[in-house]
């Protein structure tokens, strides 16, 4: 029997009947875990972008509450801390609590394994799962202290920005309204002396502090503080960047208490030039690669390839920006646009923006060529505008650059503790501060020496000791400075540059009303006073046409070279680019009437009184008006006039206005009888600048 049941086959295997079953709930597992990264993943995305929404809340309410309080100063007249410098604080408040606030959390206590790399680490990091590649972005380096802190370190680095978010988006709108807003009668009046301090003196600021800076590196070495490499190139680059200058608190105060117009003249016209030239003297010394094998040292054929890198870059941006200005004055003029305020609003802005990234993609500079297409649009575009564009377009870009300047000025107090990789060098940072302030002074003083050679109205000593005490580092020296912060010098520089801009705006900025008052400049000052001669400026000549004694020359020299432009401006671009100007018929040759035709526009011909661009003639041709009084000619030109029934006519060939004459009256009232007795003539004498 039991032979017999042992000689039986043995029963099948049970795996093929449960195979399916076993297959099924392998499956259905891997469909579970696939389920759960999946719902993993759309979990982590949510608190991403519940985490981003956080962040820009917290900038949003950073900017309220500046506003607010900005309109609580105002209010109580509070001038000692400007609205950048109030921005500031706030930023440094909440970036407190970002840093020390939040508790510590960590994700795993493991030790990350360890490897050496010869080069720098990648961008970005393939890897091959199962089948499947994942990409991982290296997000930077984190402190090795906090390297358990991964939720800290996470949101540190949400809040803070990619340094292209501020050279793309928060800069082009304030160089523009810079540009845009320029008031063009004070600022080309003293261009020579702006742009002297502008190219001259940012190129003497770099190179000071540039050589004090690497003495101060090596003494640094000396003492054994350096603990990498800091090359003579990146003393220069920091001198470049930290030249920037930018005195927004100082003039605000200045724009508020209605400072000397020229003084503020030079410091605007200076800080707007000033960006510019040192934005691309930083690219120049970037550039500057020596060949052989030491890439630091002086190398002459290198350094004459950098001067002509920053003059091909100057002038090919500051070329881009003109053209864009001019192609959006053509476009305005040519188009009925103006039919359609909000369409010709946008394509302004879209225009005016896209100068910016134009010059950025070419190569070029967008600072420079975004600047200059302002200076453009509002000499040329502005005048196409319907009356609701101007408005529009002036109020959206003070909007944008008071937005932007003082989301900059926040983030620059959250940087201060949000930036993980900070190197403060004590030594470093209080050289910085000497350097930059004999910097300023081998700028300031000498040139201003230089300039008073050929200027008929000198800058005066308290000037020069006010633009000294306004030289502010701002939001420029920062983005420059952001920028890059790959390497330890790039570390120690934006450190550095941040304690530079606080301190100035702070201390010089607060101190700008005590500084006025103390070296005794004008305040209360009408920005058009120089429209209205006064008695006190006027020139006494008897009538037989000679000088009386003691008082000062009848007509100062114009500047030719500002005559010979307005001629062909005024004759020529302002007919082809605006509507304003005479018709260009009368201004071509007869052999180009065709073309004069096509290019000007109906409502050049219908303009009777043709539109003038009021400060270029205020600059050039202060000496049309002519007022009479009896027997006594009150002329700014020194011409005699016969006052037997004689008309006053202005260039234009329009009839002086009587209000003029009544404000002239009152003031000549007590002199008027005394001077028509002894036969004599008043002339008005040109200030004129260099």
């Amino acid at each position: 029997m039991m032979s017999a049941l042992s000689q039986l086959p043995p029963p099948p295997p049970l795996l093929p009947p449960l195979l399916p079953l076993l297959l099924l709930s392998v499956g259905g597992i891997r469909a579970q875990d696939d389920g759960n990264e999946e719902l993993a993943t759309e979990k982590e995305a949510e608190e991403s972008h519940r985490q981003d929404s956080v962040n820009l809340l917290t900038f949003i309410l950073l900017l309220t509450l500046t506003i607010l309080t900005i309109w609580l100063f105002k209010h109580r007249r509070v001038r000692f801390l400007h609205e950048t410098g109030l921005a500031m604080i706030y930023g440094l408040l909440v970036g407190v609590i970002l840093r020390y606030g939040i508790p510590a959390t960590s994700y795993h206590n493991k030790t990350p394994p360890s490897c050496v790399l010869k080069t720098g680490p990648a961008s970005t990091l393939l890897l091959n799962v199962s089948g499947k590649f994942f990409e991982y972005t290296l997000k930077g380096e984190i402190n090795s202290h906090e390297i358990n802190n991964v939720e800290q370190n996470d949101m540190l680095r949400k809040v803070t920005f990619d340094p292209e978010v501020f050279f793309n988006i928060l800069l082009p709108p304030i160089i523009f309204h810079a540009g845009y807003s320029l008031k063009k009668r004070h600022f080309f009046r003293n261009l020579g002396s702006i742009i002297t301090y502008a190219f001259l003196g940012t190129a003497i600021s770099c190179f000071v502090i540039g050589n004090l800076m690497y003495g101060v590196v090596k003494l640094m070495q000396v003492v054994g503080q350096l603990t990498d490499k800091f090359y003579y190139t990146d003393c220069l680059f920091f001198g470049a960047i930290i030249s920037a200058t930018d005195p927004v608190t100082v003039l605000a105060i200045f724009n508020e208490l209605h400072a000397d117009v020229d003084l503020y003249a030079l410091l605007f016209g200076e800080s707007v030039m000033n960006d510019a030239v040192a934005i691309v003297l930083s690219s120049s010394i970037v550039a500057y690669q020596p060949s052989g094998a030491n890439t630091h040292m002086f190398d002459a054929s290198a350094f004459f390839k950098s001067v002509g890198v920053f003059l091909g870059i100057f002038s090919g941006s500051f070329a881009m920006g003109a053209v864009t200005g001019v192609v959006t004055a053509l476009v305005t003029k040519f188009t009925k646009l103006h039919c359609f305020p909000l369409l010709e609003t946008a394509l302004f802005f879209l225009m005016s923006w896209s100068t910016f990234l134009l010059a950025e993609a070419c190569g070029f500079t967008g600072v420079v060529a975004v600047l200059f297409c302002g200076i453009t649009q509002a000499h040329y575009t502005y005048n196409n505008l319907s009356e609701e564009s101007t408005k529009r377009t002036k109020q959206l870009f003070e909007v944008l650059h008071f937005l932007a300047e003082n989301f900059i000025f926040s983030y620059m107090g959250l940087a201060l503790f949000t930036f993980q990789n900070h190197v403060f060098s004590p030594i470093f940072i209080v050289g910085a501060f000497i350097a930059i302030f004999i910097g300023r002074a081998s700028n300031i003083y000498p040139l201003s020496f230089l300039l008073n050679l050929g200027r008929r109205h000198k800058i005066k000593g308290n000037f020069q000791h006010m633009m000294m005490f306004a030289g502010l580092r701002g939001a420029m020296a920062f983005a420059l400075a952001i920028r890059d912060t790959a390497t330890y010098a790039r570390q120690m520089m934006f450190t550095t540059t941040l304690l530079v801009v606080f301190f100035t705006v702070w201390v010089f900025g607060g101190g700008t009303t005590p500084m006025l008052s103390w070296l005794h400049i004008r305040v209360g000052v009408d920005p058009d006073q120089d429209l209205q001669p006064s008695v006190d400026n006027f020139q006494v000549l008897h009538g037989d046409g000679t000088q009386a004694e003691g008082q000062s020359r009848t007509k100062q020299e114009s500047a030719w070279l500002f005559r010979l432009w307005y001629t062909f401006d005024h004759n020529y671009l302002k007919p082809i680019l605006t509507h304003s100007g005479p018709p260009l018929t009368t201004t071509l040759p007869s052999c180009c009437g065709p073309l004069a035709h096509c290019l000007t526009s109906p409502q050049a011909y219908e303009n009777h009184e043709q539109l003038r661009d009021k400060d270029s003639d205020l600059i050039l041709n202060d000496g049309d008006l002519t007022l009479t009084y009896g027997d006594t000619a009150i002329t700014s030109n020194g011409a005699s006039a016969d006052a037997a029934g004689s008309s006053s006519w202005s260039s234009n060939g329009k009839r002086s206005g009587s209000t003029s004459e009544e404000a002239l009256e009152r003031e000549l009232d007590s002199r008027e009888q005394e001077l028509l007795s002894r036969g004599t003539r008043l002339v008005f004498p040109i200030e004129d600048h260099i």
